[in-house]
């Protein structure tokens, strides 16, 4: 990172406040023109995932489950995204977004985009039933079962179903009860036989309870819980008679703002997670035959100023067909895979360390086992040699094996150091409970900074050798959580390079001590450089472009948000610089418009596996990318929170095998694969890629090719892995 290092001096006169480079009006003025907003084009990814749901390549469960992928997907949007707006609304805060819409206005448009996305949900999953029911696999109403499942049903419902449910009149006697998030409520309207007296009465369907119940049998047959208790409401409301009936759910504002002057992190987020299951409802979702009265009575103690309603013609709280996706029907779901194990640790043995001394190795996941990491921290833990284990714990999932590695290794003696970040959103509570286990085990756990998260996935090892202390590290793209790391695409790379191993030293003790790095040798950090670090590196292909060399951009990452980053990549096209973007979720930056961005081509990708990794390449002056480019990982997106509010870490890759690696063939598959691709336009549509005669899909290729780890030349030699590559494309004329 040397050479970036003069550019920082350079660059710091044109910022503003927190290092953040100033966007003059001018270039806001026109901010519809140039930039997609953020939270539309969210919901423009959620549609593609929706779109996997009806791809027929795909088999029927995993199409299914593309679906319930996407119904939380939704849910998680208004929870944080949305909830967010109304906030602002609410407070009256005039701020607008960077393509110059205010909170209203894109409430609005969320609103209308949304709606169309809950439609288009309905209607994929209408055609899913069907072809599930050509399968044998059948969601049913109760009342076209025959009568023996009718009769084990009632059962079933007396048994299982019946003791946990409290109907609750509403009345002026009884308030509106509290309805947990995500809940789903049923209201019936009931007549009482005896006097004709009517009453109103709320079922709230506990979280506990199957959404799905399975009927016995060799044939799959579903019916919902809603379904089941309406149908037995005789043995609910005994001596009553129903009139109407209903189901409705409610989302809540569930993100948690960390207050500046909190003295306490733990005791803050304990009492915080408490009040965000009581946040402001968001969302009201109708069901198709709630009565117009009850939705008004639902309006009058749910709903206040910005919030949504929506009427769903179909089944509510989509998410919960993952139960369906359970299945056991393999010859309609993806045919298993197992990750291998990386040969270059096997070769030597078993020995990570002796591996990772040997040579820089790169871990290309799911297709290679995170069983790897968990394997290295293993081994320190075990070795007496270990001095040290420092690690970033973002999120670690519920049954972590890193935790007890590190649980292991404190109680063995070894110095264990544990950022764990509070605020990890959703895993906010899991999190409390390890950091917990940690300290009892003896490991010093630090919270970090009360105002940014420590988003950056790095874990060193200290180890005592006959020449002295050396540092082993891991910096991955994506977080130590195992479960994950079976379904995201991410690269782990090791190293026991001097200077990223000083480098890592010194970004834990800036978590630790808040004592900021002096010289950083290979590595960028946000909050401090990474901004100021990715701007010189485009400005370099810029300066290739106007000395007559070639200048190129290679990117691929989850986000593409930050305004002053698109106008850099503005100019950078402008120049004449070839820009080439993978950006699987929210993109702003508009590609393809003349005078503005005519050399950047956007591209999702959306298939199997999420993309996850972070890969950056810049040209360096030469005609292919791959001779001489300088390539970097991250765990960053280029979004306002990661370049400013998080603590990241940029990696450059130098190791010549690694960096082919990545590039050649992780980078390179990406940008060819037109199976389960789809392009940005300048419109802000997304059209799919049309497969060639000889279409490629990267992750087939990732599944059904030998490991990458760290054997470039033995695979060269035997050509076991075929060679990819894209050239230049030629300028317009």
């Amino acid at each position: 990172m040397d050479n970036l290092a003069s550019e920082r001096n350079s660059l710091a006169d044109n910022e503003g406040g927190n290092g953040v480079p100033f966007l003059g009006d001018a270039q806001l003025a026109d901010g519809s023109e140039r930039y997609f907003n953020r939270e539309l084009s969210w919901l423009g990814f959620n549609e593609r995932v929706i779109e996997e749901a009806q791809n027929s390549s795909h088999p029927l469960l995993e199409r299914l489950r593309f679906l319930s992928i996407s119904g939380n997907n939704l849910d998680e949007f208004f929870m944080v995204r949305f909830a967010g707006l109304v906030g602002q609304y609410r407070q009256n805060i005039e701020e607008r977004s960077a393509d110059g819409l205010t909170a209203v206005q894109q409430l609005q448009a969320i609103a209308t985009q949304a709606d169309k996305l809950l439609n288009n949900q309905q209607k994929v999953w209408n055609e899913l039933t069907g072809l599930l029911a050509k399968e044998d696999i059948f969601v049913q109403s109760v009342d076209v079962l025959d009568e023996t499942d009718r009769t084990w049903l009632r059962r079933h419902f007396i048994d299982q179903i019946f003791p946990v449910l409290t109907p609750q009149a509403l009345d002026p006697a009884h308030p509106f009860p509290f309805i947990p998030n995500k809940g789903l409520s049923l209201v019936f309207d009931l007549v009482r036989k005896s006097d004709k007296r009517g009453i109103r009465e709320l079922v709230m369907i506990p979280s506990g309870l199957p959404r799905f119940i399975r009927m016995p049998g060799d044939i799959a047959t579903y019916v919902s819980v809603e379904s089941v208790i309406r149908y037995h409401s005789d043995l609910l409301f005994p001596g009553y008679e129903v009139s109407s009936g209903g189901l409705f759910r409610i989302i809540r504002d569930s993100d948690i703002e960390v207050e500046e002057e909190a003295e306490d992190l733990v005791r803050y987020f304990r009492s915080a997670i408490k009040r965000r299951r009581r946040g402001d409802v968001i969302r009201l979702e109708i069901g198709p035959d709630l009565s117009e009265p009850v939705t008004t009575m639902l309006r009058e103690h749910l709903l206040d100023a910005g919030t949504a309603e929506s009427r769903i013609d179909g089944l509510v709280g989509l998410g919960d067909l993952e139960r369906l996706v359970e299945e056991d029907r393999p010859d309609l779901k993806f045919v298993p895979y197992s990750p291998r194990f990386p040969e270059r640790i096997r070769e030597h043995g078993g020995d990570c360390f002796a591996a990772i001394r040997d040579k820089d190795i790169l871990v290309h996941h799911p297709y290679e086992s995170f069983e790897v990491v968990i394997e290295f921290l293993r081994q320190a833990a075990a070795d007496p040699d270990v001095v040290a284990i420092k690690q970033t714990l973002y999120r670690a999932g519920k049954q972590s094996a890193v935790i007890r590695a590190l649980i292991d290794a404190a109680e063995a003696g070894k110095s264990v150091t544990a950022i764990v970040e509070l605020k990890a959103r959703f895993d906010e509570e899991q999190n409390l409970v390890w950091a917990s286990e940690l300290e009892r085990a003896g490991v010093q756990v630090v919270y970090g900074f009360i105002e940014w998260k420590t988003h950056a996935k790095i874990s060193m090892v200290v180890r005592k050798e006959a020449e002295g202390y050396r540092t082993y590290c891991h910096f991955g793209t994506g977080n130590y959580h195992p479960i994950t790391a079976k379904i995201y695409t991410d690269l782990s790379f090791f190293t026991a390079d001097p200077k990223a191993a000083r480098d890592a030293a010194q970004l834990f003790n800036y978590i630790t001590g808040y004592v900021e790095p002096e010289k950083l040798e290979m590595i960028s950090m946000s909050p401090r450089y990474l901004r100021n670090d990715i701007m010189a590196l485009i400005d370099q292909e810029i300066a290739s472009e106007r000395a007559g060399k070639p200048g190129m951009i290679w990117a691929k990452m989850n986000s593409l948000v930050d305004p002053a980053l698109i106008e850099k990549l503005y100019a950078a096209s402008d120049a004449g610089v070839e820009i080439d973007l993978v950006i699987r979720g929210i993109c702003c930056l508009r590609p393809g418009v003349p005078g503005m961005s005519d050399n950047i081509r956007v591209k999702s990708v959306v298939g199997r596996f999420l993309e996850h990794s972070r890969i950056w390449a810049f040209g360096n002056g030469r005609d292919l990318p791959n001779d001489g480019a300088k390539l970097y990982i991250s765990s960053a997106d280029w979004m306002p929170r990661n370049l400013d509010r998080r603590v990241e870490y940029m990696m450059p890759i130098e190791n010549k095998t690694v960096h082919d690696q990545i590039l050649d063939q992780v980078m390179v598959a990406n940008l060819i694969d037109d199976e389960q691709s789809w392009e940005l336009n300048s419109d802000g549509s997304y059209t799919r890629v049309v497969p060639s005669d000889n279409p490629f899909n990267l992750h087939r290729y990732f599944m059904t090719n030998p490991s990458l780890s760290g054997r470039g030349k033995a695979l060269k030699k035997s050509n076991a892995v075929p060679r990819l590559s894209l050239r230049r494309r030629k300028k317009k004329v």
